[in-house]
């Protein structure tokens, strides 16, 4: 059976910033996923697993914020998505 692969955490890294940045031009994140994990050689369900810990860590960041940061944190994320939500 092989081993599996180690990855770096700069190409970890750098594949879910593609998967953030790409994933509007696919019809799902899943099929993003599943197209960026081909040029990196994991599979999908790596990259995702990969994808999720990556906002697991980012919301744990955001909660260690003082209340005015997370509160002007949380009306950029709300007119991010007003926005996405007047596109689709």
């Amino acid at each position: 059976m092989n081993s599996p692969k180690r990855y770096s955490s700069e190409v970890r890294e750098r594949a879910v910033r593609l998967v953030l940045e790409q994933q509007g031009e696919y019809p799902s994140r899943w099929a993003a996923i599943c197209s960026i994990a081909s040029k990196f050689g994991c599979s999908p369900e790596t990259l995702r697993a990969w994808c999720k810990r990556s906002e697991l860590m980012q919301e744990d960041s955001s909660a260690n914020l003082p209340g005015n940061e997370r509160l002007k944190q949380l009306e950029r994320e709300n007119v991010e998505l007003k926005r996405a939500n007047e596109i689709l």
